[in-house]
């Protein structure tokens, strides 16, 4: 298992990391609107999911804005989610500014539901770390990449070309 840093500095992650051939698990989240979003709401989707630790740093902004500009030309088969520990407000601050509307930006601030099922709470912050999952249709991961340095890109082809894959 590779050891994740931030700033070069190791963190300890909570949950267990998934990977593929994992059935995803469920979570519930918090949309700008305040309501709660489950996992099962996109059932029957491709999902790719966008993990950042604050939506307002650089590379977790240009992750965001990099991922809703291919979120418009990957259909309304895949749905595109970005999840950080950001509150809801800061979230519908950022879409708004950023002009964000192909993808969903969605909070894991009130139990950390989300990162604590996935593997990606940094137990010392209280961020998430940075990943990427994919899943497909039937809810099973079928690409995870957890970013080894936390203020580093994910490889954004890898993440895409596995969601290319299942939709040929």
């Amino acid at each position: 298992m590779t050891t994740v840093t931030f700033q070069n500095k190791p963190v300890t992650l909570l949950g267990s990391r998934l990977k593929a051939g994992d059935k995803a698990a469920g979570f519930t989240v918090i949309g700008n609107d305040l309501l709660p979003v489950t996992f099962d709401a996109t059932d029957g989707k491709i999902r790719l999911i966008s993990v950042v630790p604050s939506i307002d740093t650089g590379v977790c902004s240009k992750q965001t804005q990099r991922f809703n500009e291919e979120a418009g030309e990957l259909g309304d088969e895949v749905e595109v989610t970005t999840i950080s520990a950001d509150l809801p407000f800061a979230q519908a601050r950022y879409r708004s500014a950023e002009e964000i509307g192909n993808m969903q930006i969605l909070s894991d601030h009130r139990d950390l539901s989300f990162g604590k099922a996935y593997g990606v709470v940094i137990e010392e912050l209280r961020l998430l770390a940075r990943a990427i999952f994919v899943i497909d249709q039937t809810g099973t991961v079928v690409y995870s990449e957890y970013v080894s340095e936390v203020t580093d890109h994910p490889d954004y082809m890898e993440a895409l070309d596995a969601v290319n894959r299942l939709k040929a």
